[in-house]
């Protein structure tokens, strides 16, 4: 039985697009694939892509004419992890705190690996780890 490769995209939801837009495009410096409107706008983030939804648009379905998806959407904050470069901890926390985002948590993980943990404009929990947090010798 297969089994999936990798995660293609991740989707997070808020009520203020503007500021996410700006936050995840300026702060994070992810690269802005499109917006669609008031609905979404979509970013690159390595092999993958970082989508950013407006539940309440979302959750109604699709507009006559446009592709099929299915009605999605979720309330309240959610999270998201983001690997930083090899020994980078110290790059994000002077990055974030130039632009005024406050780390809420700075943890060392028994296995090894540090995460900075900080919210984005619309109060979702964003975290960025040293990929060697997930690494498989450290799952064990």
């Amino acid at each position: 039985m297969p089994s999936p490769a990798h995660v293609l995209e991740t989707a997070i939801y808020v009520d203020d697009l503007d500021a996410a837009q700006a936050f995840y495009r300026d702060v994070i410096g992810l690269e802005e694939i499109r917006r669609e409107g008031d609905r979404h706008v979509f970013f690159r983030c390595g092999p993958g892509v970082f989508l950013v939804f407006r539940p309440e648009v979302t959750e109604r379905g699709p507009e006559p004419g446009a592709l099929p998806i299915p009605p999605h959407g979720a309330r309240g904050p959610g999270h998201t992890c983001f690997a930083a470069e090899p020994d980078g901890i110290e790059a994000w926390r002077d990055r974030l705190g130039r632009a005024g985002v406050a780390i809420e948590q700075e943890i060392a993980w028994p296995k090894g690996g540090r995460s900075l943990y900080f919210r984005d404009p619309a109060g979702n929990s964003l975290e960025i780890a040293e990929a060697v947090l997930w690494s498989p010798a450290k799952e064990e």
